[in-house]
């Protein structure tokens, strides 16, 4: 077993120190937001001891050595990816698709029938199974919604799991919580015990390489964003902040989806309405993002 004082981890194959450990806490926190707590010693060291073996480094103080130089870009983001956590699955918190599908999706759907525009943002998306639902949840409504104006943007910090996204081949028990109608209808074989998203469910969803804690470049204003269950890695300011930079980026009365422990805070709690369980609806009128 491995020891732990504090935030060190003083036993195993490599041996982390508490100063290797805040090195380590402050680069994801300054480049990713995510704050880590002293008790994620252990995580830290789980996640990150694949790395130093890959690397062929004796230790972590070699590790931060790496990844505080003038040559450690690469291996900073490897870090962050590592350290991030992509615990995601296909219509995860169900009632969000059903408020989309509901009450959303409808009007949008009609007025792209007359040349509007609908757009969606699936931010912090992981390896894509948030965006297809968006897209499974736009079909079933309008099967040829592909001939439209109608885009999901998908974006993660992540540029690996952002391949497995654009990918779109995910194993059969994945597929638990897509209904035999939607896989029929919108997934292929992809052999080896897979599936894949077919073309015109890919079609509709744009993968992109972004942090929330970095520049957006969009321009446009979104229908709907789901940011879910990832501001709860961020600290209470940095949060705060996330939500207050979403509000802009919101049609009037857009929707906006978080994760079922987080909260809405700071100033854009004045600029949301409750729309039913962690769902709100933009009560100000939003500005294009500069």
């Amino acid at each position: 077993m491995m020891g732990s004082q504090g935030n060190a981890v003083t036993d195993g194959e490599f041996h982390l120190s508490a100063a290797d450990f805040n090195t380590i806490a402050k680069i994801i926190h300054d480049e990713a937001g995510i704050a880590l707590g002293d008790n994620k010693g252990h995580l830290v060291y789980s996640r990150l001891a694949k790395r130093l073996r890959v690397l062929g480094l004796d230790s972590f103080q070699e590790y931060c050595e790496l990844v505080t130089g003038h040559d450690g870009g690469v291996e900073r983001q490897a870090m962050i990816a590592a350290l991030t956590t992509n615990v995601t699955r296909f219509f995860r918190e169900p009632h969000h698709f059903e408020h989309l599908k509901t009450s959303v999706l409808p009007p949008l759907l009609q007025k792209a029938k007359q040349g509007g525009r609908v757009r969606i943002w699936s931010a912090a998306c992981s390896s894509g199974q948030e965006p297809y639902s968006i897209g499974m949840s736009i079909l079933s409504l309008m099967p040829d919604a592909g001939r439209y104006d109608v885009k999901i943007l998908a974006s993660d910090i992540d540029p690996n799991i952002l391949r497995e996204g654009q990918e779109a081949v995910y194993p059969e028990q994945a597929m638990e919580s897509v209904s035999t109608a939607l896989r029929a209808k919108w997934f292929v074989n992809a052999g080896s015990g897979s599936v894949r998203a077919n073309e015109e469910l890919r079609a509709l969803v744009t993968f992109r390489k972004l942090n929330l804690i970095g520049n957006w470049p969009m321009q446009g204003l979104f229908h709907a964003i789901f940011c879910r269950n990832v501001v709860i890695y961020f600290d209470a300011e940095t949060q705060a902040k996330v939500w207050s930079r979403f509000v802009p980026l919101l049609e009037p009365g857009a929707a906006l989806y978080i994760g079922h422990s987080e909260r809405i805070s700071g100033s854009a709690e004045q600029m949301l309405r409750s729309d039913g369980v962690t769902t709100y609806r933009s009560i100000a009128r939003g500005a294009s993002a500069s």
